[in-house]
């Protein structure tokens, strides 16, 4: 194994997130980290490797052992169940996991089991099947919201943030069902490996989210 901890970073929102808070717990960072389209930067000064990923894919590099550590959103963990250890919430990131509709939605009363559309398959089927209700999900990959719209989906499963996107789709929020937050999540070879390095970072970055 490397010297050097690996870790998967998503792209987009919480890679910046992520950034400010490692910059935070005293991890020197390299200029080019910020603006980079590289997929691997190496960051020596700070011994630490990254690996450049998108969100739905850190999970299963860190659950392969590719990466020791990685910064995942708890939707994420959720949908993808890996075999990995949720060391810390980073308490970046919130939102929350919501179901969504047209406003004159009502449950049908038929046997026809209703569809809802969503990128989190896995997690939306176990969702309802809890509920008590039987649905069809269609996977999406993006824009969720057009489901309804179009006829496609009675309701979506979806993250919401500040409910804008909802709302500049003619959609409403039907029910809330988890706040979701970005987690420091390792390899469990790695943790027994590099135990030292993984519990030195997760000590200075649980500093800085109490301090937060």
């Amino acid at each position: 194994m490397s010297d050097l901890l690996t870790v998967a970073m998503p792209k987009g929102r919480i890679f910046e997130e992520a950034a400010d808070l490692l910059r935070k717990a005293g991890y020197d960072l390299p200029d080019e980290f910020d603006d980079s389209r590289k997929l691997i930067i190496d960051a020596p000064d700070a011994g630490l490797r990254f690996i450049l990923a998108k969100p739905m894919d850190v999970p299963t590099y860190v659950e392969h052992g590719v990466t020791d550590i990685g910064v995942a959103g708890k939707d994420t963990m959720l949908e993808e169940e890996r075999d990995v250890y949720e060391v810390l919430d980073l308490n970046i990131s919130e939102c929350y996991m919501a179901v969504a509709g047209l406003p004159d939605y009502q449950k049908s009363n038929t046997d026809i089991a209703p569809k809802v559309a969503s990128k989190y398959p896995n997690f939306s089927t176990k969702y309802f099947k809890e509920q008590g209700e039987q649905v069809e999900i269609i996977k999406l990959n993006g824009s969720i919201e057009l489901a309804p719209l179009i006829g496609l989906a009675d309701r979506i499963v979806d993250i919401v943030s500040t409910g804008r996107t909802l709302k500049e789709n003619g959609l409403v929020e039907l029910e809330k069902i988890i706040p979701i937050t970005s987690r420091l999540i390792v390899n469990p070879v790695s943790y027994r490996m590099k135990d030292a390095q993984i519990d030195e970072m997760v000590e200075r970055l649980a500093a800085v989210v109490e301090e937060e």
